[in-house]
């Protein structure tokens, strides 16, 4: 039986992860340093936690509503107040979804008509694409440059903008480059935006993951919450990716919007994971955010240690301000990223993420994650630098 001639061409079109595919082959590799996965190696908070498992013992395991458990919404629009400055609405503004992912999948669905052009920073996170053409949109990378720290300027950005652009994703802190983009950058392109009449897809699930400075919110800039979709959620900073806890904050209007979709498609996200949230949520407040300095501070230090051994050994890495990725060059070796990773697996049985899996522009730089303990980075690092020596 041919299925494919069952599958809807969007779908086939689609290349499969370019992280997974790579480390389904790692995977099978017997003591593998495998350094590729953007997940926090913390456990969830014993606080966070016990709230979850309370819920579920006490007979919380219905449906929430649509929009999610109306207090949590509450501490969500509470935290984006401090850290935005805007006032959402969380009845109606604010929608707790499966994970970051589904707001940036609802956001998607809601925006696009076939044909649509949805500008993505490249490198960045490798769901954008495959959404926006899911959505029979067209993805339209803006390649960002290593000597521009990997932020979107004002010249590149214009560049890319034609009659058919409808919105542009703003993944800051990036995953894989860790750039972030200050006050001053997002300043220089919010008239743009507002001259082309854009819709902002702002992707700040690392937003708690910013060093030597604080995050800040293109929310934040005068006239630009009213045409942002703001994304966040619990996983990162929180290390609570299993719960699969996130949210988006929205004008009125596309908020309703997202809320029918959600509606259809999920219904609500899960109801542990949103005691979970809340509680996370609460302590944080009552005690400072302790729980969540002091993995950013370990982070922190794996950082500065990467960067540092990376460019040693003749890895050229610019140093990433946020979330928990480097992203050095590999060209000197005279091989590609993809190159660079397979023989590093093959030889040294470490593994690292080729940069292409997140777009075209990082083909000659590979990903590296510090969610891992500090030993693990110093042996992967010592493999690293015998593999570079051979």
């Amino acid at each position: 039986m041919d299925y494919d001639k069952y599958i809807s061409k969007e779908a086939m079109s689609i290349p499969p992860s370019g992280i997974r595919k790579f480390f389904d082959i790692a995977a099978e590799i017997k003591d593998c340093i495998s350094l590729g996965v953007g997940e926090p190696d913390f456990i969830t908070p014993k606080a966070f936690s016990q709230a979850g498992i309370d819920s579920v013992i006490s007979g919380k395991t219905q449906y929430t509503s649509n929009n999610g458990l109306l207090e949590l919404r509450e501490e969500i629009a509470r935290y984006l107040e401090d850290t935005t400055g805007n006032k959402y609405d969380p009845k109606n503004e604010i929608l707790v979804t499966v994970g970051a992912s589904e707001a940036i999948d609802l956001a998607l669905r809601m925006l696009i008509n076939p044909g649509d052009e949805i500008i993505i920073p490249s490198p960045s996170y490798v769901s954008y694409a495959p959404c926006v053409t899911l959505c029979r949109g067209i993805p339209v990378p803006i390649h960002c440059k290593v000597e521009n720290q990997f932020k979107v300027t004002p010249k590149e950005l214009k560049a890319v903008i034609t009659k058919k652009t409808k919105a542009m994703i703003l993944p800051y802190p990036n995953n894989p480059t860790g750039a972030i983009m200050e006050k001053e950058y997002l300043e220089a392109i919010a008239p743009i935006i507002k001259e082309h009449d854009l819709i902002v897809l702002s992707d700040e699930i690392y937003s708690e993951l910013t060093y030597g400075g604080t995050h800040y919110s293109i929310t934040s800039i005068p006239g630009m919450a009213e045409r942002t979709i703001l994304m966040n959620g619990f996983s990162k900073a929180f290390a609570m990716t299993g719960w699969r806890i996130g949210y988006l904050a929205a004008p009125l209007t596309f908020a309703l919007t997202m809320r029918k979709i959600h509606q259809y498609a999920i219904m609500c996200a899960p109801t542990a994971g949103q005691y979970t949230a809340l509680a996370a949520l609460k302590s944080s407040y009552e005690d400072n955010f302790s729980e969540v300095k002091e993995m950013r501070r370990q982070y922190d230090e794996r950082r500065r240690f990467l960067v540092e051994r990376l460019n040693k050994m003749g890895l050229s890495c610019f140093e990433p301000k946020g979330a928990f990725y480097v992203f050095p060059c590999v060209k000197s070796t005279g091989m590609d990223g993809q190159e660079f990773a397979n023989t590093l697996l093959k030889e040294k049985k470490v593994a690292v993420v080729p940069g292409d899996a997140f777009g075209e522009s990082g083909k000659d730089f590979v990903r590296i994650s510090y969610a891992y303990s500090i030993q693990k980075l110093r042996l992967a690092m010592d493999k690293i630098e015998e593999f570079l020596n051979e």
